[in-house]
């Protein structure tokens, strides 16, 4: 037998050998797109979530991106490819249907509308709450600098918004009264940060601001960042349910073939291990066991939800965040 010959059977040996070895597949890749205050918690989501996919035999890389959610939506649609996006609001996700990016019945995927948690707007005041505040009427008062990030760009300012609105109504006022109030408060907001994230650093790092209304999630946080002793937590009387919904990404996950990945996901917010997370980072988990296990967490505070007292999020968006809106009017009026 030539050298030719005993080379040629060789290599075709060696390619039969390779062809029977199993393929070993690329690590799985997702993109969840979120929210600023939501940092946290998915440095804990995720990680928890890579190990339970790992133990079923699959290799799992979960990347993050956070801003102001409106500008994350906006990023999705222009062009980022998120798997997932995990917002603060449903009008967002409602915007990326509109997109054609997720159906518009993307609320029926998951339970509880696709949001596995909620939380709720509250007050962070300096040490000693030497302005007295009490409650969103407060805020209104010559005198008291009030910070929240914009309502136009943000969740967290938008829900900071309504709760100020829907105070006034669900305590039995009228839409005149509640854009009153609202004028006042906005009108005595130095700054609109374009995040959650940089309202609390103008609150806390620039010390701007007598009061900075944020989500109850956030306090622990803040206090754990910038020490604790330094502020303190006021609850009003009354404020805003803030769900936090989730989506798949469809026309993503078709081309990058992560659907299945990318749903396992979602569900795993709604697992028993994601929802003692959740409710460890200060967000209401849905899971009423683990919510009552952790219940000294929350604040007693009577909420409302959008649906309930101000005529659902397609309502409020169009007459309160349209150009030209409510909102748009307000800030006009307001002579700096």
């Amino acid at each position: 037998m030539s050298s030719f010959q005993t080379s040629r059977r060789a290599l075709l040996a060696l390619l039969a050998a390779s062809a029977a070895l199993p393929a070993v597949a690329a690590d799985a890749t997702l993109l969840n797109v979120s929210y600023d205050v939501a940092r946290e918690l998915y440095k804990q989501i995720n990680p928890a979530f890579i190990a339970a996919q790992k133990a079923k035999g699959q290799t799992v890389i979960v990347n993050q991106s956070h801003g102001g959610s409106s500008k994350q939506i906006g990023a999705v649609i222009g062009g980022l490819e998120a798997d997932v996006v995990t917002m603060n609001q449903a009008t967002d996700v409602d915007q990326l249907a509109s997109s054609g990016l997720t159906p518009a019945d993307w609320r029926s995927r998951f339970p509880n509308n696709a949001a596995p948690y909620s939380s709720t707007m509250t007050f962070l005041v300096r040490k000693g709450n030497p302005k007295g505040i009490k409650d969103w009427t407060d805020l209104a008062r010559p005198g008291v600098q009030v910070i929240i990030p914009n309502p136009k760009v943000t969740g967290n300012g938008r829900y900071s918004y309504l709760a100020i609105w829907g105070s006034v109504i669900a305590n039995g006022g009228n839409d005149a009264q509640a854009r009153e109030l609202v004028t006042k408060v906005l009108a005595n907001v130095p700054v609109l940060d374009g995040g959650g994230r940089g309202a609390t650093t103008t609150f806390t790092q620039r010390g701007i601001g007598d009061v900075l209304v944020t989500f109850e999630a956030e306090v622990e946080l803040i206090e754990n960042e910038f020490g604790k002793g330094q502020f303190e937590q006021v609850n009003p009387s009354v404020s805003i349910e803030t769900d936090a919904p989730v989506a798949l990404v469809d026309k993503v996950t078709a081309k990058k073939g992560t659907a299945a990945l990318a749903k396992a996901y979602l569900d795993f917010h709604w697992t028993p291990e994601a929802q003692e997370i959740i409710a460890k980072n200060n967000f209401r988990p849905r899971d009423p066991a683990i919510f009552k296990k952790h219940a000294q967490r929350f604040a007693n505070i009577r909420l409302f939800t959008v649906d309930q007292t101000l005529g659902g999020w397609a309502k409020v968006g169009k007459t309160h965040f349209a150009d030209g809106g409510t909102f748009d009017q307000v800030m006009a009026s307001i002579k700096r």
